[in-house]
């Protein structure tokens, strides 16, 4: 079964999605261990990571494209992925959803911003006038039957909060991109929980919800009891990593190698506490025996190192 036929069916079970953000590879193998049915490419965190800029629009599409492809390329579970603004108008639209389908993940988010866009979360976004952005939908939609019908395509519209903006407007402009053959909408920077369910109520289709910055945290019973499809969290991941990095830069500055020493004993025991079997060295030996000449298996004899003990 395709990822995007797998993403289909998860939305099919009536259940509220909650998807956490990964903003690479590792992060997103990491979710897929713990248990997660899906993961969210952060634009956020991509663009911070890979380049240590804001998300201003800073990041190309063929950056944020080929971060996609590793991460769809890492796990086994469904990725949707930040897609911007889509890179241009209707016709760069076109594109940018034939490039993300080959590379793996499930879905994408395409937003209304004008160029050069920047995290909805914070303020000076500023949106393209409806007409224009129900065309580059339109477009959207008109690529994603063609490359694959299963492919979600989610419509972000951030009137909410853009200058001169509104929770009106933004449910017109969702019900409009709906319309023009979006699979889900996405309003996003609601400020109040009340606007979450006038969003929810009104909105005539699935909603997505990004449950960070200026917007209210829900609980599962809540996400379930609006009709939340999807929540995502794109932060928290590279959050954590900012602080556990940060942390222990500061202690290894304070008390040197030790603190490095303590690091790798509170590791014992953990569920990724040994890196090279969660990074895939056991797999690595299986193929060596599946494929291999049996001689070359001789290079484990004798050597020092780890030695996988189990088969992948």
């Amino acid at each position: 079964m395709s990822q995007t036929t797998r993403l289909r069916e998860l939305l099919r079970s009536g259940r509220s999605l909650v998807v956490p953000g990964c903003y690479n590879a590792l992060s997103a193998r990491i979710l897929a261990e713990v248990g997660f049915p899906a993961v969210y490419m952060t634009g956020y965190g991509t663009s911070l990571s890979l380049l240590g800029m804001p998300d201003a629009g800073l990041a190309t599409m063929t950056e944020m494209h080929l971060n996609a492809r590793y991460i769809a390329g890492a796990v086994s579970v469904p990725v949707i992925a930040d897609a911007d603004n889509g890179y241009g108008n209707a016709i760069n639209v076109i594109r940018t959803v034939r490039e993300y389908v080959s590379t793996g993940v499930a879905g994408i988010h395409i937003e209304d911003q004008a160029i050069p866009k920047r995290c909805g979360h914070v303020a000076g976004r500023q949106v393209i006038p409806i007409e224009e952005a129900v065309g580059k939908y339109r477009a959207a939609a008109q690529a994603r039957d063609a490359a694959d019908p299963d492919f979600v395509l989610i419509a972000r519209t951030d009137a909410r909060g853009a200058h001169g903006g509104s929770l009106d407007e933004a449910i017109r402009r969702a019900n409009a991109y709906l319309e023009a053959g979006a699979d889900m909408a996405f309003v996003e920077g609601p400020t109040s929980i009340d606007e979450v369910r006038r969003i929810c109520r009104e909105v005539k289709g699935p909603i997505f919800y990004n449950q960070t910055g200026v917007s209210p945290r829900l609980s599962q019973a809540q996400m379930q009891e609006l009709g939340i499809a999807i929540a995502i969290l794109p932060g928290a991941a590279l959050r954590a990593t900012v602080k556990a990095v940060y942390d222990l830069a500061a202690a290894l500055r304070d008390r040197g190698p030790e603190a490095e020493v303590e690091l790798t004993e509170s590791l014992v025991g953990h569920p990724l506490g040994d890196l090279h079997t969660f990074a895939g060295f056991d797999q690595i030996r299986a193929w060596e025996e599946a494929y291999l000449p049996p001689e070359e298996l001789g290079k484990y004899a004798d050597s020092v190192g780890h030695q996988p003990t189990r088969r992948a």
